[in-house]
């Protein structure tokens, strides 16, 4: 009786089971490496989109449904987990009776004998075919323009900077135009946005009939195309310029019921000759967009150095090279500036400001050198070096906090975030002691790659603050995109605070929104008591100024490093 009783209990076990399975979508599977059978369990036919008689029963019949270029990694995998090396977990697509491939999750696990052979592998196959397309589709707009197909303004961007390296190890030249559709606003006005989404197509089409193989196309804005020629000369760039604007002119566009006659104006940039950093490039270019424009539309515009700017890039030259030196004998180093809790007075962290040491000694500050160094490409060095001396510290000081800044190019560079992740993985204590700032106008350049940075730097441990916050008028969808830590007030709104009405205003609409997220708020420049004392009371968190300190080449805990191994001197 006892018997009957478990038995219909296993039943209904089971029965639950398959019901389950069925309801999930996964599809189970018994392989007896032995014999090579496999026995399914679940919805198997909708997997495969076959008759009954035609569910594979053998690997190897389920191995010629694998697409060709995964059935590599699905054997690897399989090896990795029998010889007790990895377990065995993989995608890849298996071909229907349809003749589609669908993305399968195939997870498993092999039985082995007493002897220490495997015998049976059991596993779960899940269909996650949507998933793969939605991934494919996030991969293709991270880097894709969705209208166009060219590269976005991201991408385009990176292919400059590789130019640019190019260009610098074989010592050529390059261009890069921008090619602004005139007259945009009018057509979407006049025909409506699909007929000016067409033109931008059509125009897209053009540049593609007019570069040469090895050059690139990139949709940079509303109405603008970026064309990037590496290896080239200004003659060639000029010619390639001359044939796009003939080409838009003379070829209406189709709109299916009646044509619209379309110009455009074109900037062109050489490089390395006018600049030497993708930003630099690309706002010259701009820049010089906007004089074609202004001469009339529908010509060219060449950007050219005055007598001054030659002068000046000379000079910055001379000081890249100072700055190369000084990386090359370590002589950067920080300058520290306490950041203090409003009211109280006590150090919470300090802001580490980069210095030079010139080799008489003497100690320049960023803006001494940090002008050209952007200038000529040089700050993702700095700033790794930056990166560098705030992990040494530190690892070296348990006591200190750090606060660093990092560029604008370095908010978007995956490398940097590389190093940060092999300096600080795994060290939970060191990060977080560390902050890391970016200023507001960088933040917003790109608020989609930004808080990919962000949130990046938090995951590992890290806090993320916006600097001069204020100054580019955040929105309350740009902080809801950026989840920062800690937000500093721009030192344009705190000089004068007491006495002036509209920064009062402003600051309280900045301390509101910070609040409104829960972020720590920060004023810098404070100089007088009396403004620390107004701030504290409208509730900013910390103060940051001359009345609290100046930047110093030390900080307590040094001091305190020094006076406690004293003190080990005296006692040993």
């Amino acid at each position: 009786m006892i018997r009957n009783k478990d038995s219909a209990s296993a039943l209904v076990e089971l029965s639950r089971l398959k019901s389950a399975i069925l309801a999930s979508g996964d599809v189970i599977y018994d392989w007896d490496l032995a014999s090579d059978a496999i026995s399914w369990s679940g919805d198997v036919q909708s997997l495969f989109s076959v008759k009954p008689d035609g569910v594979p029963t053998t690997a190897e019949a389920f191995h010629s449904r694998i697409s060709p270029e995964d059935l590599p990694t699905r054997m690897r995998a399989l090896s990795d987990h029998l010889t007790g090396t990895q377990i065995y977990d993989c995608e890849y697509r298996v071909r229907d009776d349809i003749g589609e491939f669908q993305w399968v999750h195939d997870r498993g696990s092999v039985e082995m004998s007493p002897t220490g052979t495997p015998i049976r592998l059991f596993g779960a196959l899940r269909r996650v075919t949507m998933r793969k397309q939605r991934e494919a589709r996030l991969e293709y707009l991270a880097s894709f323009d969705e209208l166009t197909g060219h590269f976005n303004k991201l991408r385009l961007r990176e292919a400059v900077d590789h130019a640019l390296a190019n260009a610098g190890r074989i010592n050529q030249t390059g261009a890069f135009l921008v090619v602004g559709i005139d007259q945009m606003g009018m057509i979407n006005t006049a025909y409506g946005f699909e007929a000016g989404d067409a033109v931008l197509v059509a125009i897209g089409q053009r540049l593609d009939r007019c570069i040469r193989n090895c050059d690139v196309i990139g949709r940079i804005g509303g109405d603008r195309f970026g064309l990037l020629m590496g290896g080239s000369s200004d003659e060639q760039a000029i010619h390639v310029a001359e044939r796009v604007l003939d080409i838009i002119r003379q070829m209406p566009v189709d709109l299916g019921d009646r044509q619209v006659s379309v110009t455009a104006s074109i900037s062109l940039v050489m490089f390395p000759t006018h600049a030497k950093t993708s930003f630099d490039i690309m706002a010259k270019a701009e820049g010089a967009l906007l004089q074609a424009k202004a001469a009339g539309r529908d010509c060219l515009s060449l950007y050219e150095m005055t007598e001054e700017q030659r002068l000046s890039y000379r000079a910055s030259m001379d000081v890249g090279e100072e700055v190369k030196q000084a990386l090359k004998e370590q002589r950067l180093m920080f300058a520290y500036q306490p950041v203090v809790t409003a009211g109280l007075g006590d150090i919470e962290f300090y802001e580490c400001l980069l210095r030079m040491r010139t080799p008489d000694g003497n100690l320049l500050p960023a803006g001494a050198f940090v002008p050209a160094v952007e200038q000529l490409g040089l700050m993702r060095t700095i700033d790794r070096r930056v990166l560098e001396i705030a992990v040494d510290i530190l690892e070296t000081y348990r006591e200190a906090v750090l606060a660093i800044n990092i560029s604008g190019l370095t908010a978007t560079d995956r490398s940097w975030l590389r190093a940060l992740l092999a300096r600080l993985k795994g060290r939970p204590e060191q990060a977080s002691r560390l902050i890391v700032e970016i200023t507001e106008t960088a933040a917003l350049h790109d608020v989609e790659e930004s808080a990919r940075f962000v949130n990046a730097v938090r995951d590992l441990g890290c806090r993320v603050a916006i600097d001069d916050f204020g100054a580019g008028y955040t929105t309350f969808r740009h902080l809801k995109s950026l989840t920062v830590d800690i937000v500093k007030i721009d030192g344009s709104f705190v000089r004068n605070i007491t006495e002036s009405r509209e920064n009062q205003v402003f600051l309280r609409n900045l301390l509101d929104l910070a609040q409104t997220f829960g972020l720590a708020t920060v004023a810098e420049f404070v100089e007088t008591a009396e403004e620390a004392e107004y701030l504290a009371k409208e509730g900013v968190d910390y103060l940051q100024g001359y009345h609290f300190g100046k930047p110093e080449p030390s900080a307590h805990w040094m001091d305190n490093a020094a006076d406690r191994a004293l003190q080990l001197a005296k006692t040993a």
